[in-house]
């Protein structure tokens, strides 16, 4: 399954987030958030962020961006789960980092969720939106005789 779509739920005083319903059953078996990049957050279903876990293992402690991405995964990931109304509950170190208050967006992005500030989503969004309107077919090097 994948998750796809857009979403605008609310925090509550809690920091505690209503996903959608849709989402859920794919996280049942249990949730890592963390920190992603462009200071959004990152839920992933545990055995995918597990198989995340296993690929930044297997690079070498010797490359630097890889110790810097294991590092920023890790130090800020919070195992969860969903409670019986379908909230999980993020961090206030999460939420600092991703600028987020009352209100949010939610978007599926296929094997994980990502949770934006508004205005940081929609500004993201602008510029991603036009380079994919400009995106050319490129054709596949292998199909060229």
């Amino acid at each position: 399954m994948f998750f796809m779509g857009t979403y605008t739920p609310k925090l509550d005083e809690k920091g505690r987030l209503f996903l959608p319903a849709k989402f859920r059953d794919r996280l049942a078996e249990g949730l890592v958030v963390t920190q992603g990049q462009e200071n959004c957050l990152v839920v992933w279903p545990t055995d995918v962020f597990m198989e995340e876990a296993r690929r930044a293992q297997a690079t070498p402690l010797t490359v630097r961006g890889a110790r810097d991405y294991a590092r920023i995964l890790f130090a800020g990931a919070d195992e969860g789960s969903l409670d019986k109304q379908g909230r999980i509950g993020i961090q206030a170190s999460l939420r600092e980092y991703a600028g987020l208050d009352r209100d949010v967006v939610v978007i599926g992005v296929m094997d994980r969720i990502e949770i934006w500030n508004p205005v940081r989503w929609q500004e993201y969004s602008a510029g991603a939106q036009a380079k994919f309107a400009e995106l050319d077919e490129q054709p596949n090097p292998q199909q060229q005789n």
